[in-house]
């Protein structure tokens, strides 16, 4: 975590991570996992999940005329499976899930995810239906998730009251109502920005190992 810093910042931290990470290894930065040759070396890119998606798929879901319904007309077509109370953003996670996620062989940051998959980010100010969140993909494989943190005690109490309504759903992964929490919010909180990394992955990644049980 930093304070102060928002999800790009923390977005330049990470690939600034992995790149001094590959330099260990390999003088430039170049890797060779799962018969792909992985640089790490350069630039990652960086990609909207919506793009990513439309890149795929030619379905553009940041159309504002589409539909809670419209969006599982299209899951229905192309396959995709869906809970009854899953919405828009829901299907949009989905569809990257489905149809992009194993695509991505070199470092890509996938950013602006779904408020409905992001209980714990801020809103995007432009687009309020997205959160400034990414993951970092490599090998078709999540390396890093991060965030600006949501720092707004009222926002966030209504995201875990949304999430609880998704548990009672059937939703298994909601967040809990966690009061402690928001009344720290009440309190004050700066802006600042978060990332969780899986060591053990980027081990793997960095060493050729085919198990994480070998690299742990």
């Amino acid at each position: 975590y930093a304070a102060y810093f928002d999800f790009r910042d923390v977005m330049d931290e990470t690939e600034g991570i992995v790149k001094a990470a590959a330099k260990v290894v390999s003088d430039d930065g170049k890797v060779t996992y799962q018969g792909h040759e992985i640089d790490l070396g350069g630039d990652f890119k960086r990609i909207t999940m919506v793009d990513s998606v439309k890149e795929k798929t030619g379905i553009d879901f940041s159309d504002e005329s589409m539909t809670d319904d419209d969006a599982k007309k299209l899951a229905d077509e192309h396959k995709v499976e869906y809970k009854p109370y899953w919405t828009k953003g829901h299907i949009l996670n989905a569809f990257f899930e489905e149809f992009v996620e194993d695509t991505l062989i070199q470092p890509t940051f996938v950013y602006e995810y779904p408020v409905e998959v992001s209980p714990l980010a801020k809103r995007n100010k432009e687009n309020p239906a997205m959160t400034d969140r990414f993951e970092l993909y490599v090998d078709g494989s999540e390396l890093a998730n991060a965030f600006s943190e949501l720092n707004d005690p009222i926002d966030q109490y209504e995201r875990f009251e949304n999430q609880l309504k998704e548990k009672e759903l059937g939703n298994e992964e909601a967040n809990e109502m966690d009061i402690d929490f928001v009344e720290a919010l009440e309190y004050g909180m700066p802006p600042a920005g978060g990332m969780g990394m899986g060591i053990d992955r980027l081990v793997m990644l960095l060493t050729g190992s085919e198990t994480i049980r070998e690299v742990i």
